[in-house]
């Protein structure tokens, strides 16, 4: 039953990005950086991790027991056990494992770690980092701290300083500025802004490794979006009197504009000169290199990226153009390709949501809609971490410009679009039955069936297409080993389910978003694309909702769908009225949205 559930849940979208709690290089969204601070498993792990040294500098070095130091350094392999012996957190987790031990191991630059194990060495339960001029103490850690080092909040671990106050602080004011409005101080949109902006709460703790208190801060938000976005759903075109009147802005348009362009710059200049790829961008170059070289795409992969093939074939070829750009060293290096490729699709992002929101309202709305993405602190994030995950909401944004055409064609379109999204990340699965049914309701019965051939025909061609490079030297077999089976077989600490182990409850969180997509696909709602936009969004959010491991990066999935719900539901400020819903229909005359 329950690996049935796991795949239901990872075909709508509850699988999510590669994650590992063991090695080093494994765990989701880990900096070359914090590898550093990987821990070895046991005696025989540590001994792989002398044989990986060359591979990869930062792994640990066994010492043997010896009271000699080794050359170069002050400290012997007994004296930094001795020292690690004393330190009580070590001594009350050896006291609930009976029998185990510990060793010594060479740290670069000029570090000692002090790893102790149970009985046989099957997990390692403490690790110790000591300084070896000064022998003083640098990092303890127990529990799921040993095993996941990004939960030990090393500075910098992740966009190194796109997540200093110094640059956090002033983007959030930025972010919420041009939308206040001092004569209706407690408007919706200024909570809704908050909300949006509250994750850095449960960010903060989890930069300071108080996993305790940002896990569960997580949760708030995301339960208000998603009560939000079902709410917009229900507020149609016939409301009266409680329609929203224009978007207005506190600064001007045309400043607006200038504001995209210089955060943009200033995007991209942070991004190039002080950011981290973490392994996530590291999978994508090694899997795009794989393909140019004509290798298997899953599998064998490097040792300090052992797990980078869970993801689906379109995410690694969206690497390939910026590969065969910037190449390879075959290394964990600065890696420009993975620079280049997250740089451009976070300019896609941009450009599709001023595509949206002119189509949707005009330009202001569009202009409104980029600066609200180049200026969110959280898109920065997964920017300077040069992570995968713009390139989800990327390609879920161009599948409802489709979605925004009336033209024959655009089911199709639609359809390959939702492929791409899907066959990147899982996630965006969850969204097919919605991108789907759009617009089917407004359609006579013969066109229905046509829109819906032609959605389907454009998904499972363009799916059949994404796999020829991994079904070349792939049996489907081994891809959903790689992918469903490794993401449905692993833990996390960074959900509710999973720090606190709640496996029913994480049982009935999926089967609530399975059954939520579903619904919205078929049950009656706002049919224009704001309505979309909330759709797809709750989707989103409820599939996260259900994740056993959650990030902050994973926020720009459903960023932009709602800030198009929920800045999409004003009228146009030029004050023309607007035309018919985007629904497809029979006339290939571009359509705008309704106003509520």
């Amino acid at each position: 039953m329950r690996r049935l559930l796991a795949i239901l849940a990872c075909s709508l979208g509850c699988a999510q990005a590669p994650v590992a709690a063991a090695a080093p290089g494994l765990a989701d969204g880990i900096s070359r950086a914090s590898l550093a601070g990987s821990s070895a498993r046991s005696d025989t792990a540590a001994s792989k991790a002398g044989s990986t040294a060359a591979t990869n500098p930062e792994a640990p070095i066994p010492v043997p027991a010896s009271d000699v130091p080794p050359a170069g350094r002050r400290l012997s392999a007994n004296g930094v056990l001795a020292i690690a012996d004393k330190l009580g957190k070590m001594r009350a987790v050896r006291a609930k494992y009976p029998g185990s031990y510990g060793g010594a191991y060479l740290k670069q630059p000029f570090h000692w770690q002090v790893s102790y194990f149970s009985r046989g060495g099957k997990r390692e339960i403490g690790q110790v980092i000591i300084d070896d001029l000064s022998g003083r103490v640098l990092e303890q850690w127990t529990g799921f701290q040993v095993a996941w080092t990004m939960a030990r909040g090393y500075n910098g671990a992740f966009g190194r300083h796109a997540g200093a106050l110094y640059v956090w602080l002033p983007l959030c004011v930025l972010f919420a500025l041009p939308f206040l409005n001092f004569r209706r101080p407690f408007s919706m949109l200024h909570l809704d802004l908050l909300v949006l902006l509250s994750f850095s709460v449960s960010l903060a703790f989890f930069n300071h490794a108080h996993i305790y208190a940002s896990v569960p801060l997580a949760y708030p938000p995301l339960l208000y979006l998603l009560a939000r976005m079902l709410a917009l759903l229900r507020r149609g075109r016939d409301e009266g009197a409680r329609r929203p009147g224009p978007l207005r802005l506190l600064v001007p348009t045309p400043w607006l504009a200038l504001g995209v362009v210089f955060l943009l710059g200033f995007r991209i200049g942070l991004n190039v000169t002080d950011s981290n790829v973490i392994d996530v961008g590291y999978a994508g170059v090694i899997g795009a290199q794989r393909i140019v070289n004509d290798r298997p795409l899953y599998g064998s992969y490097p040792a300090d990226n052992e797990h980078g093939d869970t993801y689906g074939p379109a995410n690694y070829e969206a690497y390939v153009p910026f590969q065969q750009i910037f190449g390879w060293s075959g290394t964990w290096d600065d890696l420009p390709a993975a620079h280049a490729t997250a740089i451009f699709f976070d300019l896609l992002a941009v450009g599709l949501l001023f595509l949206l929101g002119r189509r949707m309202r005009g330009p202001t709305l569009g202009v409104a809609l980029a600066y609200a993405w180049v200026s969110y602190p959280f898109t920065l994030f997964a920017l300077d971490s040069n992570s995968n995950d713009t390139l989800l909401a990327a390609l879920v944004l161009a599948a409802l410009l489709a979605a925004s055409y009336r033209s024959k064609l655009a089911p199709g379109a639609r359809g390959a679009l939702a492929a791409l999204a899907g066959l990147a990340k899982f996630a965006p699965l969850a969204l097919v039955p919605l991108l789907a049914s759009h617009g089917l309701r407004e359609l006579a019965p013969s066109p229905r069936r046509r829109a819906f051939a032609l959605f389907l025909l454009g998904f499972v061609a363009t799916a059949a297409l994404a796999f020829i490079p991994a079904l070349t030297h792939d049996s489907l077999h081994t891809i959903y080993e790689r992918t469903i089976v490794y993401q449905s077989n692993r833990g996390s600490p960074f959900s509710v389910w999973g720090l606190y182990g709640l496996p029913g409850l994480e049982r009935v969180a999926e089967i609530a978003a399975v059954a939520l997509a579903v619904a919205l696909a078929l049950l009656p709602r706002r049919p224009d694309l704001v309505g979309l936009a909330a759709a797809c969004a709750a989707v989103l959010i409820a599939t996260e909702l259900g994740l056993e491991h959650w990030f902050y990066l994973y926020i720009p999935w459903f960023f932009p769908l709602v800030m198009l719900a929920l800045l999409g539901r004003f009228s146009d400020p030029s004050g023309h009225p607007p035309d018919a819903p985007s629904a497809p229909a029979r006339s290939t005359r571009p359509a705008t949205l309704l106003s509520t």
